[in-house]
């Protein structure tokens, strides 16, 4: 059980991941030369290597690498010393854990961060941004990345198979997609954006038609992802699909504690009731990973609009743009490296680092939202298809190519691994 239970059941759960799980390797004889924690859940580890390495902090560091995944303090998971103390007992003595885990509470990232010879955050802003929240600390960069096999629709499987053999292995070699046909991109897109619009009416009932624009929206469902940005001005929304018809996709799974994220969701079924007959929207449920596959390649353009600068990454336009797939997002997380104005994709607003209010932001914000759907987005799919097909190009090109998972493991082996 992921998100259930309370404090007391959660420790016991890092406990097991932690401890337990160094103890599980340890009896599979399995030689262990690094150990790599993603996020402080697993930082309870470092503790049963103190206890093996006579509390000698140095050679745990040596073992160690901690990747931190969220710029959100208030994430970071924190558990009172009484409580610790009563499911952890004398083994791990409290003024070794409150040394490296914190006076007050024990924080878990905090504990990672303190025995590990490698930090790293999961995006260059992200880096920048968890300096600001653990000063001392030196916090490199490893940006984040798709395994591009998994998330490339069988129809572009194919097409790269035939023009670029061996990108499987080495997704790299997709910055050589300029060869491949302009038709025969068109024709791989049309086939993944039909299964996609199938399996939306084999599950809501509801037609779409494959020659209209399509925007998708798929993610954990939570506030900072502000799914609803686009309703903020109904009238002009109504505008820009009589400048161009447009269809919405949205899916995604609210926290059950998360009383934000499901209130955005009856949010957007109330707006898709408000534009009923006007606008198409759907909302999928019960999203999953088949499902953020057939979304991620079978929608024209893929939106994203979180509140900066609490995109930490993001993938799911990762994943889109090895379909082709053309990214129109707030510059946050990995969107602020893999955005290159009009050739790429299209931003929305300004970077996280202008100093701006937070009305003047969310002004210009909407200005860019609305503005690029209508005199850059909307033209350029119905009138220019030349152009369209060109970004489509550059998604796989110019982004496909490095955000994946390959570039990003060679980065942790040279950088942090063989340290």
């Amino acid at each position: 059980m992921l998100y259930g239970g309370d404090e007391r059941y959660r420790l016991k759960q890092e406990i097991v991941l932690g401890i337990g799980g160094v103890r599980m390797l340890e009896a599979l004889d399995f030689k262990i030369a690094k150990y790599h924690m993603n996020e402080g859940h697993s930082s309870l580890l470092t503790l049963e290597l103190l206890r093996k390495n006579n509390i000698n902090a140095d050679e745990v560091k040596d073992l160690c690498i901690f990747t931190t995944h969220t710029p959100v303090e208030a994430a970071f998971d924190k558990f009172p010393y009484d409580l610790v103390n009563e499911l952890l007992g004398e083994r791990f003595p409290i003024d070794v854990l409150k040394e490296y885990g914190g006076r007050d509470r024990l924080n878990m990232t905090l504990l990672a961060l303190n025995l590990s010879k490698y930090t790293n955050g999961v995006t260059k802003t992200h880096m920048e941004y968890s300096r600001k929240l653990f000063p001392g600390h030196l916090i490199m960069s490893v940006t984040n990345g798709v395994h591009s096999y998994t998330w490339t629709c069988q129809y572009f499987r194919e097409l790269f198979d035939k023009y670029i053999p061996g990108w499987a292995n080495e997704p790299e070699l997709l910055v050589r997609v300029g060869p491949i046909p302009d038709k025969e991109i068109w024709e791989a897109h049309l086939k993944a954006k039909r299964d996609l619009l199938e399996f939306i009416k084999k599950r809501t009932g509801v037609e779409l038609d494959i020659n209209t624009l399509t925007l998708g929206f798929a993610r954990r469902a939570t506030a900072y992802k502000r799914a609803t940005l686009i309703f903020s001005d109904l009238e002009r929304l109504r505008e820009l699909n009589r400048r161009g018809r447009l269809q919405l996709v949205f899916a995604g799974k609210a926290h059950p504690r998360d009383t934000g994220g499901k209130l955005m969701i009856k949010e957007i079924h109330n707006y898709m009731a408000q534009l009923k007959d006007e606008v198409k929207i759907v909302y999928l449920e019960n999203y999953n990973m088949e499902m953020a596959a057939r979304l991620t390649s079978g929608v024209d353009v893929w939106l994203n609009t979180p509140l900066p600068p609490l995109e930490a990454s993001g993938t799911s336009g990762m994943k889109a743009a090895h379909n082709g797939v053309i990214n129109f997002s707030v510059l946050d997380g990995w969107w602020i490296e893999g955005c290159v104005e009009g050739v790429t994709g299209w931003a929305i607003g300004p970077p996280p680092d202008e100093p701006l209010e937070e009305h003047e932001r969310r002004r210009r914000e909407l200005r860019d939202l609305y503005n690029k759907l209508e005199y850059l987005i909307i033209p350029t799919f119905y009138e220019r298809r030349d152009r369209w097909i060109n970004m489509m190009s550059n998604s796989i090109g110019k982004v496909a190519y490095y955000f994946n998972s390959h570039r990003m493991m060679r980065r942790y082996v040279t950088e942090a691994y063989l340290l």
